[in-house]
């Protein structure tokens, strides 16, 4: 076989680990939501609730709206804790980069690793680096790095980042995130113990 050849089944086989992995996440998550599901009709029924018909042409509707959200949850990177526990997703879009921390799982947005670490050294050190480029005029102005936080009642909702820059960035971003969303969960969770 020639080097080409290997290297071409070296991608072939990394492709298929990929996707084996994906496929297996999309199925712990599937039986992640049957199970709250189950749950949920469990204590509608608890409460005496009778469960709804719902006319056929709002299932077909219902039907594209969940496979909308199953291919938003495709795309999504999920943000998982050592034991496996998803806390947050991340979504990459052209140059933006949006997390979203799982609606259970309530994460101080005062907590010291976002505001000291993520934003105080990694955001803000990355938007200085870009607006020292855009004045050298390396990079265009509107190409700097801008971020925001949403915070409902002291809790992260959202937080979004426009214009990462390259693909060293995002992993360098994807890793930060990662390591502060850990860390963050862990506090609750020592809290809630």
């Amino acid at each position: 076989m020639t080097e080409p050849d290997q290297q071409s089944a070296r991608k072939l086989a990394d492709l298929k680990a990929f996707l084996q992995r994906k496929i297996q996440q999309n199925e712990q998550e599937l039986t992640a939501l049957q199970s709250y599901l189950e749950v949920v009709d469990t204590l509608l029924a608890e409460r005496s609730f009778r469960k709804i018909e719902i006319p056929v042409s709002q299932v077909e509707k219902i039907k594209k709206s969940s496979s909308a959200l199953a291919e938003l949850h495709a795309n999504a990177v999920p943000v998982t804790t050592n034991d496996g526990v998803r806390i947050a997703s991340m979504f990459v879009e052209q140059r933006r980069l949006d997390v979203v921390p799982e609606p259970s799982v309530r994460l101080d947005a005062n907590s010291p690793p976002l505001r000291s670490f993520l934003v105080g050294k990694v955001l803000e050190s990355m938007q200085a680096k870009d607006k020292e480029a855009a004045a050298a005029g390396t990079i265009q102005p509107e190409s700097i790095l801008s971020y925001s936080v949403e915070v409902e009642e002291g809790t992260l909702r959202v937080m979004h980042v426009e214009n990462y820059g390259d693909e060293r960035r995002l992993l360098e971003l994807k890793n930060a995130v990662r390591w502060t969303f850990r860390r963050m969960y862990e506090k609750v969770a020592a809290k809630s113990s």
